[in-house]
């Protein structure tokens, strides 16, 4: 309502449970508003009585929705400054605190907390952190103290605000204090931070912060603690802590930027913040299990919900379930009547589904075992209508009674322009044959990624010669039929299923690439499929295609004539595959049938040296090495084991393959009895460096070994095919593959992260060891500007190593500029929330890039662990889905070929021999060891 003219309103508060006294809060004049409550379903919070004569316009509640949700910018511009201009400094849900206090009535010690409707402004912490309150006091005094600053005295609508500015001018003005603040995104989610903490708040207590002309204050402003002005002393400080301390601010902006979104109602979160929350329930583990369309679903309807104290209760055994929760920070307590508390849920967890699922009461309590938890909910009403339109929308294709395909009616945003359904689970039969039928002779569209799911994925459900008896049949679907009694309809259904089938081989070469030709069985069909080709005259456009896949295999096939049976040899002091004798030319992919030598050890450190093919099981070398070492026991009682440089023991399966390459830096072959096995102990030379060329490190050009080690690592990134992904997550021996390409390039993440900390841990005196650290840290920067984030990655990790981290006079010597770009990076590679930091700045790169390999691979064992890969006999494509989506990042990051304007010539050999084989120890107990020595504990 708007009071129109003559007279005023008192707005009083009155508390009828415990007294009847009512409190006058203020009064309402001409041109105020209120009773907004209606927007969102609210009760109203307040009673408001006729002072004098009063004439007023009303607007009804469906009409002020349907103007707020066509305006919602300029209402609530409107909003807040009619309540600026009222003195109405903060909104009715907020007056209801201060009658709260007004009536002094006390709290109790438990409370059951689940707003429906949160303040999107409102501090999720009551008292702000002292990093928090230290960052805040630090970029006021900044502001305060430039009198060019936006932090000025301002009117709003006769009300005089102290110490304000536009949310606009605060985001420019943090982008130019600091370099590290690239963009407005960042800048905003920084200042939302600090508001949600209570630092910063809105002048009227109802806006998140935005990059908008709505305007802000920091809270000492507002309750007149601030201070006078600051001395020089201050502003000096000030900077020094902004240095030191804006790096972590920037990395709490996108988690509070995300809580802002969260907190907000449905109908206000805009299409560009609905797809950052979907992005982030991907990674929620207790969500795995969904489907993408409940997900998508679920970013639009999911609610953030923090509470401040351990104690409180969420809600009771035997209450009605209203809402589904997941733990995103703290932990809760199961209690249960008569059994006390049953279980701890801590982050990640999820509680509260079955009561809605079911129907039923609550059966246990839930209290907070943690002060400041913070949660996500779903409401009931919300969760019966996902599960009712998912139901809704599914349709199913049955035959002899039984479910073969779950199709699930697409959302057009998603892109699918030529698709109404998309396939959820099905069985491999059913799949491909609507596949055939649907998604080749032109009827893809763009964004559409089943087929490329299935090409990439059909290895788990449907292996090769599986795949090939189906398109034979498809293919030759005429063989017991007269053509030329059958109708024309069925003339051009065969032909349009021959096509058909070509097309699919074309996109299947296209999709694995020499995965294909490496198949005998897939060879062979290729080429009877193009002799049956060639010999139908209605598929000359088919002859062509087949043609090309042809002329494809035989380039292949005489490239691996060239490089027949290449030898490998896994030197005996550890140093990497890479390295092995006879291959040093670049993006040398190593093949099942290369031969590779090596040496299997046993309890007494004897050895044999033995030859095999790459593809060999572990049975039968470690037949062959019990033999050669004359041990006298059955095959059935013997193990063949990895011996870590710390001791630890790997027992390999029997039908495990590629076992040199997937060994751990200095780790070690042995055979040994079942009943020996705590035998077994490291080789001495385990806990010594591997051996690498005789190089000062520190002689060398920064940005030249940068150059190099990205050219190289490059090739081995190149050489990994991403089927090894498949293989390394759901075990080799399912598949009979090896995996020696990836082994190799996660081999040398480790070895890059080993060498930084040996090198560091290894130089006795001071100074040289700070320039060596300063020297990693420029290395990395390098390999950051190169896009090498592999390298980039396990150099800071190597640098976060306790052995490292632990060296404090080090760390001390070492300028700030240095110690401030190394916390930035630490930031990047921060694992909180699922890698967040990282993917963010991963997502905005253009290919080139050589990815962290480990995150990709702990994606792919996510998607494998946290869904079944059959549900009721169907294959789970949900699943395949999320593991081809992996698979197509590697494939995005090497889409464009490495092109790097090279260095200066200078000691070009000496640099290439000395990045291909670092020296590393990979015992962190000697490592810790090392630093001791090195640097003492202080007493």
């Amino acid at each position: 309502m708007w009071l129109k003219r003559h007279r005023r309103y008192n707005v009083t508060s009155n508390r009828r449970r415990r007294n009847k006294l009512s409190v006058t809060l203020c009064n309402l004049g001409v041109g105020a508003t209120f009773g907004e409550s209606i927007l969102h379903d609210l009760p109203r919070d307040s009673t408001v009585v006729t002072k004098t004569t009063c004439e007023l316009l009303r607007v009804e509640q469906q009409d002020f929705r349907l103007i707020f949700e066509k305006n919602k910018e300029l209402m609530n511009d409107i909003i807040t400054n009619c309540r600026l201009k009222n003195g109405f400094g903060q909104s009715m849900q907020t007056t209801s605190t201060v009658q709260t206090n007004v009536q002094q009535q006390p709290s109790p010690t438990k409370k059951q907390l689940s707003p429906d409707h949160p303040n999107p402004a409102a501090p999720i912490t009551e008292i702000p952190s002292p990093a928090m309150s230290r960052m805040g006091w630090a970029l006021r005094t900044l502001l305060v103290s430039d009198n060019t600053s936006c932090l000025k005295d301002r009117k709003v609508g006769g009300k005089f605000i102290r110490k304000c500015a536009p949310g606009t001018e605060l985001v420019e003005w943090l982008l130019n204090l600091s370099p590290i603040v690239h963009t407005r995104t960042q800048a905003a989610g920084m200042w939302q931070a600090l508001l949600e903490e209570g630092v910063l708040c809105h002048v009227a207590k109802e806006q998140p912060f935005k990059d908008k002309c709505f305007l802000y204050r920091f809270k000492s402003d507002e309750d007149g603690t601030a201070g006078g002005a600051p001395t020089s002393d201050d502003v000096n400080h000030a900077n020094e802590h902004i240095r030191e301390a804006l790096p972590a601010l920037l990395h709490r902006g996108p988690d509070a930027t995300l809580r802002m979104i969260l907190r907000k109602p449905s109908h206000e979160r805009t299409q560009e913040e609905l797809e950052l929350v979907y992005e982030e329930l991907l990674h929620i583990a207790a969500l795995s299990h969904l489907s993408t369309s409940i997900k998508r679903e679920l970013a639009s309807i999911i609610v953030f919900e923090a509470h401040a104290h351990a104690g409180t209760v969420l809600f009771n055994q035997g209450d009605e379930g209203r809402s589904w929760y997941i733990l995103l920070k703290g932990s809760v307590d199961v209690v249960i009547h008569g059994k006390g508390t049953v279980a701890t849920l801590k982050e990640g967890d999820d509680f509260g589904k079955l009561a809605l699922i079911n129907d039923a009461p609550r059966a246990a309590t839930i209290v907070l075992k943690e002060n400041n938890c913070h949660l996500l909910r779903v409401d009931k009403e919300h969760f019966n209508r996902i599960l009712r339109d998912v139901e809704a929308n599914t349709l199913r294709l049955q035959e002899h009674g039984k479910d073969v395909l779950i199709l699930e009616r697409v959302a057009k945003q998603r892109g699918y322009s030529a698709f109404k359904y998309t396939v959820m689970s099905g069985t491999p039969q059913k799949m491909l044959e609507h596949l055939l039928e649907t998604r080749l002779g032109g009827q893809a569209g763009p964004n559409d990624p089943f087929l490329d799911d299935f090409l990439l994925t059909h290895i788990v459900f449907m292996p090769t010669p599986l795949l090939i008896d189906e398109l034979a049949a498809n293919f030759h679907a005429d063989a017991d039929i007269d053509l030329r009694q059958a109708s024309e309809e069925d003339q051009e259904y065969f032909l349009t299923s021959k096509r058909r089938v070509v097309q699919f081989i074309q996109r299947w070469v296209l999709a694995v690439r020499h995965a294909v030709f490496d198949d005998p069985l897939a060879v062979e069909f290729i080429e009877e499929l193009a002799t049956d080709v060639e010999a139908e005259p209605a598929l000359q456009e088919e002859a062509s295609i087949i043609h090309h896949v042809l002329t494809q295999l035989s380039r292949y096939q005489e490239d691996r004539q060239m490089n027949a049976t290449q030898k490998w040899k896994l030197p005996p002091n550890g140093q990497p595959i890479c390295l092995f004798s006879g291959n040093t030319h670049s993006k040398t992919v190593i093949r099942p049938d290369d031969d590779i030598i090596f040496r299997v050890y046993c309890a007494d450190h004897t050895y044999c040296t033995l030859r095999f093919p790459m593809a060999t099981t572990a049975e039968v070398i470690k037949a062959c090495a019990a033999d050669k070492l004359q041990i006298a026991r059955l095959p059935e009682d013997l193990l063949l084991v990895e011996v870590k440089s710390s001791g630890e023991r790997v027992v390999f399966k029997d039908n495990d393959v590629s076992l040199p390459t997937a060994l751990s830096l200095n780790g070690r072959i042995f055979v040994s009895p079942k009943d020996h096995l705590d035998a077994l102990t490291p080789l001495p030379e385990q806990e010594l460096p591997t051996e690498a060329p005789d190089v000062d490190f520190e002689a060398l050009s920064t940005k030249d070994v940068a150059y190099h080690m990205t050219l190289f690592d490059w090739d081995l990134f190149w050489a990994v095919h991403e089927y090894e992904l498949l293989y390394h997550t759901f075990g080799r021996h399912h598949f009979n593959k090896i995996t020696s390409n990836l082994d190799v390039f996660i081999r040398r993440f480790n070895e890059i992260q080993y060498w930084v900390v040996t090198e560091i841990v290894s130089t006795t005196n001071l100074t040289k060891r700070m320039s060596l650290v300063k020297k990693f840290i420029k290395l990395a920067a390098f390999c950051k500007e190169y896009q090498n984030l592999n390298a980039f990655f396990a150099i800071v990790m190597g640098l976060s190593n306790t052995a490292v981290s632990r060296l404090s006079m080090t760390w001390d010597k070492l300028p700030s500029k240095f110690r401030k770009l190394f916390t930035e990076y630490e930031a990047l590679i921060d694992p909180s929330r699922n890698h967040r930091a990282y993917r963010m700045s991963v997502g905005k790169l253009q290919p080139p890039v050589i990815p962290f390999m480990p995150l990709l691979l702990k994606d792919m064992t996510f998607a494998h662990e946290g869904n079944k890969t059959s549900l009721d006999g169907l294959v789970n494509f949900e699943k395949m889905h999320m593991m081809a989506q992996t698979m197509r990042a590697v494939r995005f990051c090497r889409s464009r070929h490495l092109v790097l304007d090279p260095p200066s010539p200078k000691n070009e050999n000496e640099i290439r021999n000395y990045i291909r084989c670092f020296r590393t120890i990979d015992n962190q107990r000697v490592l810790n060891s090392m630093s001791q020595k090195v640097e003492p504990r202080r007493s």
